[in-house]
């Protein structure tokens, strides 16, 4: 078993510049994106943005030379041999299958996981939750068809959802890694829980995601039984909030 360390996608916020800033820190994968990678989600994310939350605002025309520049910003880092990720929203699996085709692309991260209501509208982001068939059918499609990793971010939590249940699923289709936002609704820190049960009924490289800024926290989601842990919001400022070397 190998342990990593991850940058988690923030819309509008993790590119190409933000993630070599930090590359170097100490992470064996970080994550651009997530990106809308069809009509659809584009015009969703304009919507988005008018009602000012911040995203990635990419014409569709230009999607896979952008990505392809902000992987190269990355990877041509002499000091650092780690993972680039691609988290991407789109209505079908065949964006995110081109996408997985691009020079310096490692895993392709279908983001199961935004709950913006312009995005779950399209039955995409976190409507896959809920959408059961949908997630193993997408899923599969995904794997069966790309050429790097397979990762999926799901949501904890969520209503009339089941973890276990989801868990398997994206297990079973292939997916290489499940990464998992273990929210609390209610709470500031993470659900361990939600970890620990995933874990004990599958065998998916398990990257946990949810309130890590320190060493304690870090330490604490491994413990549940997180393989990874992914941090994203405390890494808004352009430095690592504590030095991972210790986790």
């Amino acid at each position: 078993m190998y342990y990593i360390e991850v940058i988690a996608p923030m819309a509008g916020i993790t590119n190409g510049k933000f993630c070599s800033k930090l590359a170097t820190k100490g992470f064996d994968m970080v994550t651009i994106g997530g990106y809308n990678a069809d009509r659809k989600t584009i015009n969703a994310g304009h919507m988005i943005i008018q009602r000012g939350r911040a995203e990635f605002d990419i014409p569709e025309t230009e999607l896979i030379t952008h990505i392809s520049q902000q992987t190269n910003i990355i990877k041509n880092q002499a000091d650092w041999d780690g993972m680039v990720s691609v988290n991407i929203r789109a209505t079908t699996p065949q964006p995110i299958i081109e996408i997985s085709k691009l020079k310096g692309v490692d895993v392709v991260e279908i983001n199961a996981h935004c709950q913006q209501p312009e995005i779950m509208d399209l039955k995409c982001g976190q409507a896959l939750l809920m959408e059961l068939n949908l997630l193993n059918e997408f899923t599969k499609e995904v794997v069966k068809k790309c050429t790097s990793k397979v990762s999926v971010k799901i949501r904890a939590n969520t209503q009339n959802t089941d973890i276990i249940t989801i868990s398997r699923i994206v297990e079973d289709a292939g997916a290489d890694f499940l990464h998992v936002d273990a929210v609390k609704p209610g709470y500031k820190n993470a659900d361990y829980s939600v970890i620990t049960s995933i874990k004990e009924n599958t065998d998916i490289f398990l990257i946990g995601n949810n309130s890590i800024h320190d060493v304690k926290s870090a330490r604490k989601m491994m413990s549940a039984g997180a393989d990874g842990i992914s941090m994203a919001r405390s890494l808004k400022d352009g430095i690592t909030p504590f030095d991972l070397s210790l986790v």
